[in-house]
């Protein structure tokens, strides 16, 4: 609450939507390729009869995904997601973190000539620093994706009780209380990832002395910072997300990857 009353107060409530255009325009893309790689793994990995077990009270030879199969399957549409966001990611944090009131004071007018100086500065590979503090990031879509996939059972548990929910209910409920799994285990490398982010044009900042950098200064709690608002936007934005995205697979008749 302080931080945010010191950025109104020194910059204007206008200040807390900085660095909104590259995820509000590309983030659409980055959850496609987070999403759709997901079901596709699940099928793969099903049809490979890795991590797969029989389906409880069914006659039939039907199989489905482990619970760890589903972590595994988010494990790997999480990194593959990562080659999109991180540059996504990098735009989103340079323009966050430019304090200077006048935006004529500011390094960068917006995303477009962000991406320019980073290229120019670093060449085309520069917009994706910190390439591997993303991959640790989102390799965290494995306990996403794993708690959800626990949690739909544990709701599936209670058919014929007076606690029963749809399918739908079910799906908004473990998606966001899922989401608190993986914040708890992503943030982290997120605070690491920003910091590789963030750094000057002209620095050559790495993963491993921005660990050593947050432990020596703050301790094993300064890999923690910002747990408390990530905890708080996760759950309405994952519930309504993975609502959204096992309704539509239902809609459209996909392939089933869980029964």
């Amino acid at each position: 609450m302080d931080c945010c009353l010191q950025i109104i107060r020194k910059e204007g409530p206008l200040a807390l939507y900085k660095g909104v255009t590259p995820p509000a325009v590309a983030w659409a893309a980055v959850d496609s390729v987070l999403l759709g790689s997901l079901h596709n793994y699940r099928l793969r990995i099903k049809d490979s009869s890795l991590f797969t077990e029989p389906v409880p009270r069914r006659e039939s030879s039907e199989r489905r995904l482990t619970v760890l199969g589903h972590g595994v399957a988010g494990l790997a549409a999480g990194l593959t997601s990562a080659f999109l966001a991180t540059p996504v990611e990098l735009l989103k944090v340079k323009l966050q973190v430019q304090y200077q009131a006048r935006k004529s004071d500011r390094q960068f007018s917006g995303p477009i000539d962000c991406m320019k100086q980073v290229i120019r500065a670093q060449g085309i590979r520069g917009l994706w620093r910190g390439f591997a503090g993303s991959l640790a990031f989102r390799a965290n879509f494995f306990w996403l994706f794993i708690s959800i996939e626990a949690l739909m059972r544990g709701s599936a548990r209670l058919e014929g009780t007076r606690f029963e929910m749809s399918e739908g209910t079910a799906n908004f409920l473990s998606g966001g209380l899922g989401s608190f799994a993986f914040w708890i285990m992503a943030i982290p490398a997120d605070n690491v990832k920003n910091r590789v982010f963030a750094a000057p044009l002209a620095s050559n900042t790495t993963v491993r002395e921005v660990v050593r950098d947050i432990y020596s200064t703050a301790g094993i709690t300064g890999f923690f910072r910002g747990l408390a608002p990530s905890m708080l936007r996760a759950f309405p934005v994952n519930a309504s997300a993975y609502f959204v995205y096992e309704g539509l697979l239902r809609t459209l008749g996909a392939e089933k990857t869980r029964t």
